[in-house]
């Protein structure tokens, strides 16, 4: 009696075939993603980002009881300076009125702390309440 050779069964096949279509499909979608990410301007992430994390280290300072004018200055003028690229950022909502107020009153705040730094834990939690107020405003129409 012949044996017959033995032949790999049709559900093999299929599962080879569903593999390399499946790592296709992957390959194919993280390149789709990859090219919608790059039409994406990554600055108004990076400005918020930023911001919100000089703001919590100036929260960290008056946590911490470090409190002196050189502790919150450095962080009150890195907040400023980013304060003047908000428009720049988000160039849909330059016309806005809204946008535009809250902006403004954020800026106006920020110097007002630069003008007369904090120099206690008090002023620096105020000053921090007034730039919360700001940023709340903004967020609160524009998120």
């Amino acid at each position: 009696m012949a044996s017959q050779p033995n032949r790999p069964s049709p559900a093999a096949r299929y599962l080879v075939v569903f593999a390399i279509g499946l790592l296709a499909g992957v390959v194919a979608a993280v390149m789709a993603l990859r090219a919608l990410k790059e039409r994406q301007d990554p600055f108004p992430d990076a400005l918020m980002n930023v911001m919100a994390r000089q703001t919590q280290e100036l929260k960290a300072t008056a946590a911490a009881n470090r409190c002196a004018v050189h502790d919150a200055l450095p962080r009150l003028q890195s907040l400023r300076a980013m304060a003047n690229d908000l428009e720049t950022a988000f160039p849909g909502l330059r016309d806005d009125q809204r946008f535009a107020g809250a902006a403004s009153s954020l800026r106006a705040n920020l110097d007002q702390a630069l003008a007369a730094p904090p120099s206690d834990c008090a002023q620096i939690t105020a000053t921090l309440e007034k730039i919360g107020g700001d940023c709340r405003a903004c967020h609160q129409d524009f998120r």
